[in-house]
């Protein structure tokens, strides 16, 4: 398979893009400093037209949208969140997936049977919500919109989309605190991606493979 993993330069993304390596499968990994990887703030227009302008002809099986920010942790709700956060969150995790995804439509389209996944989280659930980080269960909650609208919209290309909660996994951003590891995360979703098809477009799940409440 020819896959693109956004935010590949750590954490679940970087385990993705080892894992699906590993069983020789081609992958382009991206990162917003380009470490060893293609260079890609998803949140910049002009990134991303360079992106698809260095993959023009390329097909792309499989797009993994996981480039992502939580930076309202621990703020008040008295004293924080103040409004450049809230547009920077919504920048990478929510119009930086659109764009990742309008700039490589062709090459999805160029693929028979391309599927999109885009890595949300169990907090853009409406039905568990125990408050608190206003602005990344937000942004979350805007990307399983987008994908489950674009599913829709995408099916006559014969493409699917997939929405999932990839754990909560011990990363910089899930800290050492988190349930499962990055391998057990990537495993699961990794599975999750090879079950996706036009018969499921639209799903939000667990990494587990549990249909996740909306």
């Amino acid at each position: 398979m020819h896959i693109l993993i956004t935010g590949a330069n750590r954490g679940i993304g970087a385990q993705l893009a080892q894992s699906y390596r590993a069983q020789g499968d081609d992958v382009i990994a991206t990162s917003r400093d380009g470490a060893g990887t293609l260079t890609l703030d998803v949140s910049d227009p002009a990134a991303q037209v360079a992106m698809a302008e260095a993959l023009r002809d390329r097909p792309l099986d499989l797009l993994v949208c996981n480039a992502g920010v939580y930076l309202d942790k621990g703020q008040s709700v008295e004293t924080g969140y103040p409004a450049q956060m809230w547009a920077d969150t919504f920048a990478t995790n929510v119009t930086g997936v659109f764009m990742t995804i309008q700039s490589l439509l062709p090459n999805l389209r160029r693929a028979r049977g391309a599927k999109i996944a885009i890595i949300s989280s169990q907090m853009a659930s409406h039905t568990r919500a125990p408050g608190g980080s206003y602005i990344y269960r937000a942004s979350k909650a805007a990307v399983l919109n987008l994908g489950r609208n674009l599913a829709s919209d995408l099916k006559s290309d014969g493409i699917a989309v997939g929405i999932y909660h990839p754990g909560w996994v011990r990363t910089d951003m899930g800290t050492d605190a988190g349930d499962i590891s990055v391998k057990e995360a990537a495993e699961g979703l990794m599975a999750r991606f090879a079950h996706l098809s036009l018969g499921t477009t639209g799903c939000f799940e667990t990494w587990d493979g549990r249909a996740h409440p909306y």
